[in-house]
């Protein structure tokens, strides 16, 4: 298997790159539900009434294996964050009988179990694993690529994967790509952000808009499809640090894998 350092770019939205066209084709993108899904949130299974703060959508029809494997308690999430106090939906997802791992280098310990179902690791997930030349910043800072702690772990597979990691997901979201980690996964949920390009993503506006829709575009071509769009109105109105295109700096975007039936 030959190993992939870059994501195949789209070709251009216009004949001449321009910033108009790309903002226009990525967000009729992010806003347009590829496969529909009737059941998107724990309140469908018995029991539950919880309401979470933001929308973590994911799939629960029957035609997709997350239902199954919640009802059979073989599900796992894996949760990316960044000091977030909004865990209603690990909690969630814990108490429907979920194996939970919520990584967030805000944690005061290295690994604290909550119940039966949750862990907490003082992990931060990222794109690259630290280079074991150069001394870590922090005390505390541990930063692992996914692929890396799924081997570390013993975990093949992850039901569930949730990112609200602060304009990190980009580079993040490529490396799943580009290491063939994005099909050990079923559904993704992630929090994307635009009001600026995103941590290490470089270029032109254009040239940004144009990445972030080819890496949406790479998922798609590993059998991703795009079912719940939330446009978050309460954050402010900016795309790359305008007030352009009527668009909101954050979305959460949900995905299920149709491979995993």
């Amino acid at each position: 298997q030959t190993v992939r350092w870059h994501i195949e770019l789209q070709p251009w939205a216009s004949a001449t790159p321009s910033l108009n066209y790309e903002a226009s084709r990525f967000l009729k993108y992010i806003s347009t539900s590829q496969i529909s899904c009737e059941h998107t949130n724990l309140n469908s299974l018995k029991g539950y009434s919880e309401t979470a703060k933001k929308p973590w959508s994911i799939c629960l029809d029957e035609r997709f294996s997350l239902i199954h494997r919640i009802r059979s308690k073989q599900c796992r999430l894996y949760s990316l964050g960044l000091g977030n106090d909004d865990n209603q939906f690990e909690l969630s997802m814990a108490n429907s009988g979920c194996e939970v791992h919520r990584f967030d280098p805000s944690i005061k310990s290295a690994h604290i179990q909550e119940g039966r179902h949750l862990w907490y690791h003082r992990l931060s997930i990222d794109w690259r694993d630290p280079n074991p030349a150069i001394a870590p910043r922090k005390l505390h800072s541990n930063t692992k690529k996914l692929g890396t702690v799924l081997n570390e772990f013993g975990h093949q597979k992850i039901d569930v994967l949730k990112a609200d990691v602060e304009s990190a997901e980009w580079k993040i979201l490529e490396n799943l790509i580009l290491e063939d980690v994005v099909e050990q996964i079923g559904q993704l949920v992630f929090e994307v952000h635009i009001h600026w390009p995103g941590f290490e993503v470089s270029g032109n506006d254009s040239t940004v808009v144009r990445y972030w829709y080819s890496l949406l575009r790479e998922l798609e071509l590993k059998d991703f499809r795009l079912f719940h769009t939330y446009k978050d109105l309460s954050k402010p109105q900016m795309f790359l640090k305008k007030e352009a295109f009527n668009a909101s700096s954050c979305y959460t975007l949900s995905w299920v894998n149709t491979r995993w039936k």
